[in-house]
């Protein structure tokens, strides 16, 4: 199995806590999109022995190509790969491509409905709609496009005609309380959203959001807030049918994300794009994250792409941090089998720890991380990466 993600580096307005690669200019979106074409017409040849059964549109805002240029985009990825008989294919977008709710008047952009309906009709069966909040102070100190009355009108839409669809939140925003940070995923439970894909605010270098910080006009984000917000999500979405089957991700039996659970499980996916990331097993690429240099780069023939040989160190690192998140945790026979016996005692060596204060637990040859331990995860499977294992790099 195989995925293929293509970037679509293009947005309305900067969110200020967004460190993607992305323009607020369309002014080259019909050079960008040939461009995404050329790669997918030169890169063909990367998954000759692998079926395709995720397309993913990611961004930026997908929901801001046309049906035409999505239509050209899904043929070129079925002329040129192998594809799977009924594979999830996946858009991303935002509330305010679809509806406009300005003092109570409601306003759909081409009419929401023939939008859903156009993008059934090309083959997309899931949606990904970035919410982050239904409260106006949030959405306005994100700095977000879509006001709440939006995101629940889009919502409203959307699941007439779609029964696939993952939605963002984002928790531990500067003055978001446990209360109203409840009422978010209540809002959410109550349009039968089978998926949420839910993230703490962090301040990420070079940021608006950081800037603001710094200077006083923002409360930094707290931490022990966000933790608090974190299991507060993790038990309403439990309690109501949901699996944290990744630390971020939460979905109803058949509902998971199936392009983001091949990239936890680490099987191969192809980037396509500025920005973009690929990943064949044995080597890790990306793509150059500039609009005018991808486009140039592609009217030449060539693909602006880095590529990086993994180490056996570098797959078992990134094994054990990928397992850790996911509800499938890391197993001990998989480390034994693809790394050695060195790396499996390195691994429980450093555990140990991590075990004794409950914030790892052993079940069935598996390493998972504990209710307690989830927050911390990441800092967890840092102290169980291994840097050299006797010069050992290979």
């Amino acid at each position: 199995m195989a995925g293929i993600y293509i970037h679509i580096p293009f947005c309305k307005q900067a969110c200020h806590y967004c460190d993607f690669h992305f323009s607020t200019s369309l002014k080259k979106k019909d050079e960008l999109v040939n461009a995404l074409v050329k790669e997918l017409r030169l890169r063909k040849d990367e998954f000759q022995n692998q079926t395709v059964e995720t397309i993913y549109f990611g961004g930026g805002t997908p929901s801001l190509l046309t049906i035409d240029e999505l239509r050209l985009l899904i043929s070129e990825v079925y002329r040129n790969f192998k594809v799977a008989e009924n594979p999830e294919i996946t858009l991303e977008a935002n509330p305010d491509d679809f509806v406009s709710v300005r003092a109570g008047h409601i306003e759909r952009s081409r009419d929401a409905r023939t939008i859903f309906e156009e993008y059934k009709s090309i083959g997309i069966n899931r949606l990904s709609i970035g919410i982050q909040s239904f409260f106006e102070d949030d959405l306005k100190l994100m700095n977000r496009a879509h006001n709440a009355a939006e995101a629940k009108e889009c919502l409203s839409v959307a699941t007439r005609y779609f029964d696939n669809i993952s939605i963002d939140l984002i928790y531990g925003i500067p003055g978001l309380s446990n209360d109203r940070w409840l009422k978010n995923i209540e809002t959410a439970l109550a349009f039968n959203i089978p998926h949420i894909s839910s993230y703490a605010l962090t301040v990420e270098p070079k940021t608006a959001l950081e800037s603001f910080i710094k200077k006083g006009i923002v409360e930094n984000v707290d931490d022990d807030v966000a933790q608090e917000q974190f299991h507060l999500l993790i038990e309403t979405l439990e309690a109501n049918g949901f699996i944290q089957y990744e630390l971020s991700n939460f979905g109803k039996p058949d509902y998971f994300s199936r392009n983001n659970s091949a990239y936890w499980l680490g099987k191969p996916y192809l980037g396509i794009g500025p920005s973009a990331h690929s990943f064949n097993g044995m080597q890790r690429g990306w793509n150059v994250r500039n609009n005018s240099k991808y486009i140039q780069s592609l009217e030449k023939n060539i693909v602006p792409i880095e590529v990086e040989t993994l180490t056996v160190t570098d797959k078992y690192n990134e094994y054990v941090m990928t397992g850790l998140r996911t509800v499938w945790g890391v197993s001990l026979q998989k480390i034994e089998q693809d790394f050695g016996m060195q790396y499996k005692n390195y691994l429980l060596q450093q555990a140990k720890k991590h075990i004794e204060e409950h914030l790892l637990y052993l079940d069935d040859a598996k390493l998972l991380v504990t209710k307690k331990g989830k927050f911390l995860s990441d800092g967890i499977a840092s102290d169980l990466f291994m840097l050299n294992l006797n010069g050992n790099n290979r």
